[in-house]
């Protein structure tokens, strides 16, 4: 459980710590676009450039950053067996066959692609939450859809509800941690036995993992209360957020990228490089 790193903030002076959180989560959005445009290795040979200059630009330990692929590696392990097993191929491109079993070069390309995919789009967020704390979160994603409080959506609102969930992740890891250890005391074995076996045996950690997440959730809202919290109305901010030329700099960083993954995509300029000419880029 220690290796869940989505949601925890590592306090570090950089670059990227120093970014206005708007321009944090605009990149984002930008980023995991730019991602599902990808549809070539020298595309995401573009994105991993780009995500390796962002991790050192934020001063956090890549192995740190990297812990959080562990969480995802049973799914992406399953999508590449899929992939290979079910996508459908020239004959003149298969690889390998037993029985009904086929393995052909797209499948095997294709299941690449999408475990590349599946990984950068976890440590980019990773990333984000390592550099921007929930509070400074919070307040640029209500900057962000403050226009929509026109038509009263409760921008506030929906915020506060995505900085708490943040907030809680590190919370209820360590807690999981705790419970499991006070088990593992107990005698109990989550290590070995089949998949149903160690389900079964989480089901002592889910229980109170439950019972004091209710709990938690009980005292925040006293805390919440008993400080008169009334959601956006009256509420002030003791840091205003103001873009700086960084902010500016960083944008134009990504665009660049952006425009090459665009380029590989779409072959923009063909009289300059033609790059259906060229193997593996379309």
């Amino acid at each position: 459980m220690r290796e869940i790193a989505l949601g925890q903030y590592y306090p570090v002076d950089s670059v990227l710590h120093r970014l206005d959180p708007r321009t944090k989560i605009v990149l984002m959005i930008a980023y995991i676009t730019m991602i599902f445009f990808v549809k070539t290795f020298i595309g995401f040979g573009i994105v991993f450039v780009f995500l390796a200059a962002a991790i050192l630009l934020s001063r956090v330990p890549v192995g740190k950053v990297l812990k959080s692929l562990k969480t995802i590696m049973f799914l992406v392990l399953f999508t590449v067996i899929m992939s290979l097993l079910f996508y459908a191929g020239k004959e003149e491109d298969l690889i390998w066959r037993w029985g009904i079993i086929k393995v052909y070069r797209a499948g095997l390309i294709n299941a690449g692609l999408m475990a590349l995919r599946l990984m950068f789009l976890v440590v980019g967020p990773t990333l984000l939450t390592f550099t921007t704390t929930p509070v400074a979160l919070t307040d640029g994603l209500e900057s962000l859809l403050k226009p929509l409080t026109y038509i009263k959506f409760p921008v506030h609102e929906l915020a506060m509800i995505m900085s708490i969930a943040l907030r809680l992740i590190p919370t209820l890891v360590e807690e999981t941690d705790k419970i499991q250890s006070a088990q593992k005391a107990r005698c109990a074995d989550f290590d070995s036995g089949n998949v149903f076996k160690r389900a079964k045996a989480m089901i002592p950690v889910l229980i109170p993992l439950f019972v004091s997440s209710f709990r938690r959730a009980d005292e925040l809202a006293d805390a919440m209360d008993s400080r008169c919290y009334r959601g956006a109305k009256g509420r002030t901010r003791m840091k205003k957020l103001k873009f700086h030329i960084r902010d500016l700099i960083a944008v134009l960083f990504l665009a660049v990228f952006f425009f090459a993954v665009l380029w590989l995509r779409y072959n923009f300029f063909p009289w300059v490089i033609d790059l259906s000419s060229i193997p593996w880029i379309m």
